[in-house]
């Protein structure tokens, strides 16, 4: 990244503090539950609406937007009529998989909330979790939308 790029970057944060843009980026409320939601294998807005935190809807179409202009996530059409898209993590948003266990380890570890964590995330690296998502938006695109885990 150029140095305009950086100073293009920052200026749409409070600060030039690495932290302080993650959190600005991630660290509201839902953003890294819908993350976590894709790393556990959901992937379409139906998906994640279903979530047991209940996002409202008007959150979760403004999250997955800015998750996709951020380049965390990719938006796939996978039906034309009426237009249906899954999201899956490029990358970069795949990335955050190592952030998400160290935060529910230290949840665990100071029992903080009571439930278990999502056991499919201890064993998935960030290539793990690009192949996998593949494979099942892949499901998406062949089946018009219906997959075995929907």
């Amino acid at each position: 990244m150029s140095d305009l790029d950086k100073k293009n970057c920052c200026s749409n944060y409070r600060s030039e503090c690495p932290l302080s843009c993650v959190l600005e980026l991630l660290g509201d409320k839902w953003t890294l539950l819908i993350i976590r939601d894709v790393l556990t294998g959901k992937h379409r807005y139906g998906d994640f609406e279903k979530s047991p935190e209940q996002i409202p809807t008007n959150i979760l179409a403004e999250r997955l937007k800015r998750l996709v202009r951020e380049e965390i996530m990719e938006k796939v059409c996978y039906q034309q009529r009426p237009p249906r898209y899954a999201y899956k993590l490029t990358p970069k948003g795949a990335d955050l998989i190592e952030i998400l266990k160290h935060l529910t380890l230290w949840g665990v570890k100071y029992e903080v909330g009571m439930g278990k964590p999502p056991e499919k995330l201890w064993n998935l690296s960030s290539k793990d979790i690009l192949k996998n998502q593949e494979t099942t938006i892949s499901k998406l695109l062949t089946n018009k939308g219906q997959t075995s885990d929907a």
